[in-house]
């Protein structure tokens, strides 16, 4: 298993791939969609047969990434 700040270097920002939306490094997956997925019930299993490019430690990527942007948010009541 990877240490979490390895995890970091699966997540690719460039605004010439999939104008600027995380991805996974190397690929045109938006962590996004791998999370919207999972939202949707999908298993890694699911994931790993439909994106064959992807790997367990791209979706762990994904969720801490997703994970680290939720810590630095500002609450909002609604």
């Amino acid at each position: 298993m990877e240490k979490p700040e390895a995890l970091w270097t699966r997540i690719e920002v460039n605004p010439r791939i999939m104008l600027g939306k995380p991805v996974i490094r190397g690929t045109r997956i938006p962590v996004e969609l791998i999370l919207r997925k999972l939202s949707e019930g999908a298993t890694e299993e699911m994931l790993l047969e439909a994106y064959p490019h992807l790997t367990r430690e791209d979706i762990r990527a994904a969720l801490a990434f997703a994970a680290a942007l939720l810590a630095n948010e500002e609450s909002l009541t609604l």
